[in-house]
C-alpha cells in the first residue's frame, strides 16, 4: 500500500500466498519514520500457533530479511477479556520471532498494531481501546487495561504491519470465528492489513445513524485552504479518508495506534498517561497509515479537526481511531468518494488480476459500498486514476505554501509536508499503473542526495482517462 503515511517502500509479498510490489523508495508506503518518533488466515480453517518459548529479553534479529508475520489473535478478541489478552508477533509458520526477525524492537520493519473501536447499540456511544501487540514469548512492559465495555459492545478490530504481509493466527482453534476476523481470501492476503468484525459494526453504526442514536460531526471547514476547482464560497469542506485530496494508491489502510517500547528488554505497553510516567525511557513506536497522515498531518496544517473518542485504556482521553475515520468519512462522503479501487494491490488476486470478491470484502470491513455501477463513477480503475490527476494535483498546487510549511511524515520521502504529498501522488500514478488508461503522471520532483524530494513541479491540466 503506498499508504498514505506510507512506508517508504510499499511492500506488498506475493509468492504462493501474497503479492510483492516493488515500489521505489521515492513512494510512501507504510509509514515507517515519521518525525520525532521511532517507528522504528484467513479464508479457509482456523489455524492454531504453535506455542513459543522464549524470554522477555529474546534477541533482536533487526537484520532479518523476512518481510511478512504472523500475530496471534486471542481467544473471544471482541471481548473485555479478549482484548486485554495481547496480541502476539511471531514468525510465518511457526518460524520463531527470532529467526524471523517478527519482534516488536524490530517495528520499524515489522511493526504490527491492533485497534478496537467500540459502539454502544443503546446509546450509540463510541469509544476507541488499543490492545496491546507483545513478541511473542515477552511479557508487556506493563499489564495492559481492562477495558470496561458496554452491555452489547459492537466491537471492530483493525490491524496494520510495518512490513508486508501480516496473516491473523488464532490462540485457539475458534478464535478468528468468534471474532468475525478476516485477513483476505483463501491464499490470497491482503498485506498489511486486516480485520474483525468490521462489517457487522458498520452495518450497527450506520443503523444508529439513521434512527438519529448515533450522530457522527460534519468533517468541517476551513479558510486555510485554498479553494480549486468546485469549491463553494470563501471556506472548503476539510478532507476526509474518502476525498481524492488526501489518498493514495491503497486508501483507507493501517491505524493510528501507537505503543511504548523499552528499547533495553524489548518489552511493550499501551500508550497511556500513567506508562509514560512508569517508562520515562521508552521509545514511540507507530504504524504508518493513511488516518495518521490525516489525523496527525493534514489535520493540523489544514485548520481541521479529526473525529476523536474516549480512549478506555487512558482514563477516557480522547484519540482517532481507523473505524472513526471512516465512520466520519462516509457522514462526509463526496460526490467523487474515493473507495478502494480493484486496481489497488491489496485486493487484486494473486495473478494482480482485478477480483471483485476480494474488493468488496475489503470493502465492508471499513464500511464502503461493494463494486458497482454507481461507485464505479468515480472508484473503478480509470475513474480512481483520473480522479486522483485531476482532483489531488490541482488541491496540492493550490495549497502549496500552506503544506509546505508542515512537517513531512517521512522525510525521506519529501522533506516537507507538501513535497511528500507530491512524491507520494507520483508513486501512487506509478502504482496503481494509470499510464495504461492514456494518462500522463502530473508530478515531476527533484531529488536530494538521500533520495527524498526536495522540489516538485505539478502539472494540472485536466485529463481524460481512456475507457
Amino acid at each position: 500500500m503506498l499508504s498514505s503515511y506510507g512506508s517508504v517502500r510499499r511492500r506488498r509479498a506475493r509468492n504462493n500466498r501474497a503479492l510483492r510490489i516493488v515500489v521505489p523508495v521515492t513512494a510512501a508506503a507504510a509509514l515507517s519514520l515519521t518525525v520525532g518518533i521511532l517507528v522504528a488466515t484467513s479464508g479457509g480453517p482456523a489455524k492454531v500457533h504453535p506455542a513459543a518459548a522464549s524470554s522477555a529479553t529474546q534477541g533482536v534479529s533487526s537484520t532479518a530479511v523476512n518481510p511478512n508475520c504472523d500475530i496471534v489473535v486471542p481467544a473471544h478478541p471482541l471481548t473485555a477479556k479478549g482484548l486485554a489478552t495481547p496480541y502476539q508477533l511471531t514468525g510465518p509458520d511457526g518460524e520463531s520471532p527470532a529467526a524471523s526477525g517478527c519482534q516488536t524492537i524490530n517495528s520499524i520493519n515489522l511493526g504490527a498494531f491492533v485497534q478496537a473501536t467500540i459502539l454502544d447499540p443503546r446509546t450509540g456511544a463510541l469509544s476507541v481501546y488499543n490492545p496491546l501487540v507483545i513478541t511473542q514469548g515477552t511479557k508487556p512492559a506493563v499489564r495492559p487495561v481492562v477495558p470496561k465495555l458496554p452491555a452489547g459492545a459492537i466491537v471492530t478490530i483493525d490491524f496494520g504491519f510495518n512490513g508486508t504481509v501480516l496473516r491473523q493466527v488464532g490462540a485457539t482453534a475458534d478464535a478468528l470465528q468468534q471474532g468475525n476476523c478476516t485477513d483476505g481470501e483463501p491464499g490470497s492476503p491482503f498485506g498489511q492489513v486486516s480485520f474483525c468484525n468490521g462489517a457487522n459494526f458498520f452495518n450497527a453504526a450506520f443503523s444508529l445513524e439513521r434512527a438519529g442514536r448515533l450522530v457522527v460531526p460534519s468533517a468541517g471547514t476551513t479558510t486555510k485552504m485554498v479553494p480549486t476547482a468546485g469549491a463553494m464560497g470563501t471556506g472548503r469542506a476539510c478532507p476526509t479518508t474518502r476525498n481524492f485530496d488526501m489518498v493514495d494508491q491503497d486508501p483507507s489502510d493501517n491505524v493510528t495506534t501507537m505503543y511504548l517500547l523499552n528499547p533495553v528488554t524489548g518489552q511493550t505497553a499501551q500508550d497511556n498517561a500513567a506508562n509514560k510516567a512508569r517508562m520515562p525511557g521508552a521509545t514511540m513506536l507507530v504504524n504508518g497509515s493513511d488516518n495518521a497522515l490525516i489525523d496527525d498531518f493534514l489535520d493540523p496544517a489544514l485548520g481541521c479537526t479529526p473525529f476523536e473518542a474516549p480512549d478506555l485504556g487512558n482514563k477516557g482521553t480522547l484519540t482517532t481511531s481507523q473505524a472513526l475515520d471512516e465512520l466520519l468519512a462516509a457522514r462526509n462522503q463526496p460526490r467523487n468518494a474515493a473507495l478502494i479501487p480493484e486496481n489497488d494491490a491489496m485486493v487484486v488476486d494473486n495473478g494482480g488480476s482485478l477480483d471483485q470478491a476480494k474488493t468488496d470484502l475489503y470493502r465492508s470491513e471499513i464500511g464502503q459500498a461493494p463494486v458497482s455501477s454507481q461507485t464505479d463513477m468515480s472508484s473503478s480503475p480509470q475513474m480512481y486514476c483520473q480522479n486522483l490527476v485531476n482532483i489531488q494535483t490541482p488541491f496540492i498546487a493550490a495549497n502549496e505554501n500552506l503544506l509546505a510549511a508542515g512537517p513531512s511524515p517521512v522525510p525521506t520521502v519529501g522533506d516537507t509536508l507538501f513535497t511528500f504529498l507530491a512524491n507520494r501522488l507520483l508513486s501512487s500514478f506509478d502504482n496503481l499503473n494509470c499510464k495504461n488508461f492514456g494518462l500522463a503522471n502530473p508530478v515531476q520532483v527533484v531529488l536530494n542526495g538521500a533520495g527524498a524530494a526536495t522540489e516538485a513541479t505539478l502539472n494540472t491540466a485536466p485529463q481524460q482517462a481512456s475507457f
